[in-house]
């Protein structure tokens, strides 16, 4: 039977480790680039730690949210705006004065015509 506390404790120090090499892959290539091309400061191994921390909260959130998270679920925002969009009152000029409907190769009227034509 597998030690679940070995287990954690593996764990524990992966992230530890991950931590470590992320935080100086950070430090390593803010040295080599920020002060070269925007004249900024070169940074500690903790100050990139905290850097990478601080982008973390910014942006990922902290209990492991970030981007990909937003977009689980379906596109109900997306689908909203697009009714929006479509019942608007531009919406509906725009089909009045150019006629889009009838040049829409999939709309009732075109079907109607295609019926007429034969």
């Amino acid at each position: 039977m597998r030690d679940p506390i070995k287990f954690r404790f593996a764990g524990i120090f992966m992230i530890l480790a991950m931590c470590a090499v992320f935080g100086l892959a950070a430090m390593l290539l803010w040295n080599e680039l920020m002060p070269q091309l925007f004249a900024l400061p070169q940074i500690s191994y903790f100050q990139a730690v905290g850097l990478l921390i601080l982008a973390r909260l910014l942006f990922g959130g902290i209990g492991g949210g970030g981007w990909r998270h937003h977009h689980h679920g379906g596109h109900e925002a997306r689908d909203k705006l697009r009714e929006k969009l479509l019942n608007s009152h531009f919406h509906n000029r725009f089909h009045e004065h150019f006629g889009a409907e009838e040049t829409r190769p999939h709309s009732e009227n075109s079907e109607k015509k295609e019926k007429n034509n034969e």
